[in-house]
């Protein structure tokens, strides 16, 4: 349904889209910046790391546009990659450059191509191909709600304060998870010490600190657990959105709450291997091809201490020495638990490691709190998106709309 004072139009109906394109290798094309898919953060409109025609060293035909124009991706709609850069360059040949018409304002046509109705659109259509994309007359025919040019000024302007905030929060976020990687840096390795620390740290073979674990699931424990970058040992279904764990579990180990196991894969961040520790659940049981370990004494081992240690990659330097290089070739390091285990760590007396780890979780809590509000913030800003680009819900144009971003 349309609503009261809206019209419904093809999107070729009020933008234009570029066609004809320039080549890169010559002037004054060579020395513009240039604007490709990589360059568009999904979902906000903004983009970064942007370099010239000339550095990226291209050659085959890219669209210009200016200053006015909208720079969409046509490749994998879904993945909502629009922006309005605000200079002149040249985009790749995957995307689109597009300038509003009159009676169209450009804020209000970027949120509305951000917005999920519209994505959903152009997402079925592109799906008719093999590779997903939308082409020309594809993208002309998407049909679109448009109120009049003060209610579109008014509509941009409110969603436009949420952007503001989200950016403002992932500034905060990313400058307290820096923050939180050089305090790990010097705490952990004693570069800095804590007030009232003298003692000196003294170094141990983690075999001495803990033993491993290799209870098998002989209880037929279903809770299959896999290691997660951000989120520790979770669920597997949880992780790979279903299941993948043979269907007899008895050949897995056991774990407890409590309990450490290191997945021997290297990943994004985790060059020799990610060690996490199971705090979610009471069990779980892992694949046999983690190593899993606990802490031998808890008066002299403080297992939240270690949990910052291992997240760190402080053992990076000892797990390259003695993983076998033969078995990365397929992302899986060939280390041997005896050797994880006579690894070296050095560490302090325990009153000291449960201060650290302080610190750190007070540090962890402060990112967390932030992740929450900018999860908050793209909520909210989506579900006005649903309604006010949508004409649910209506703004009054002499007014701004009674709520502010949390």
């Amino acid at each position: 349904m349309v609503p009261d004072g809206w019209e419904l139009k093809g999107f070729g109906e009020i933008a234009n889209i570029a066609n004809g394109q320039v080549d890169p290798r010559v002037e004054p094309y060579c020395s513009l910046p240039h604007v490709g898919p990589e360059n568009v953060i999904s979902d906000s409109g903004r983009v970064v790391g942007v370099k010239s025609c000339g550095e990226l060293d291209l050659i085959s035909g890219k669209y210009q546009f200016d200053e006015y124009a909208i720079v969409y991706s046509k490749i994998r709609p879904n993945l909502n990659k629009v922006c309005i850069p605000g200079f002149s360059g040249l985009c790749s040949a995957d995307m689109y450059p597009l300038w509003p018409k009159d009676g169209i304002d450009a804020r209000f046509l970027l949120q509305l191509m951000l917005g999920p109705e519209f994505v959903g659109r152009t997402t079925a259509v592109s799906m008719r191909t093999g590779m997903p994309k939308i082409n020309r007359s594809d993208l002309a025919a998407i049909p679109v709600k448009l109120p009049p040019l003060a209610e579109q000024e008014k509509v941009a302007e409110i969603l436009s304060t949420w952007d503001k905030a989200i950016v403002v929060t992932e500034k905060l976020l990313k400058k307290s998870q820096h923050q939180k990687k050089a305090l790990m840096q010097q705490l952990l390795t004693s570069k800095k010490r804590l007030g009232g620390f003298q003692m000196p740290w003294e170094k141990h073979r983690l075999e001495q600190l803990f033993s491993r674990v290799t209870t098998m699931n002989t209880e037929a424990n279903t809770n299959v657990v896999t290691i997660s970058a951000q989120h520790g040992l979770i669920r597997q279904e949880e992780f790979f959105s279903k299941a993948v764990a043979s269907e007899t579990l008895d050949n897995y180990f056991l774990i407890k709450k409590g309990q450490f196991a290191y997945n021997k894969s290297y990943s994004n961040g985790y060059p020799m291997g990610a060690i996490k520790r199971l705090n979610n659940y009471e069990k779980g049981v892992v694949t046999t091809l983690y190593i899993c370990f606990e802490v031998n004494d808890e008066a002299k081992c403080n297992p939240e201490f270690f949990e910052h240690y291992f997240e760190s990659g402080l053992l990076n330097k000892g797990l390259s020495k003695v993983a076998n290089e033969g078995g990365r070739a397929h992302g899986l390091l060939n280390v041997k638990p005896s050797d994880f285990f006579g690894l070296n760590v050095f560490v302090p007396e325990i009153s000291e490691q449960k201060a650290i780890a302080a610190v750190i979780t007070s540090a962890d809590q402060e990112i967390q709190s932030l992740q929450n509000g900018l999860a908050c913030l793209k909520d909210e800003k989506k579900a006005l998106m649903q309604q006010l680009l949508t004409g649910r819900r209506r703004v009054k144009i002499d007014e701004t709309l009674q709520e502010s971003p949390c």
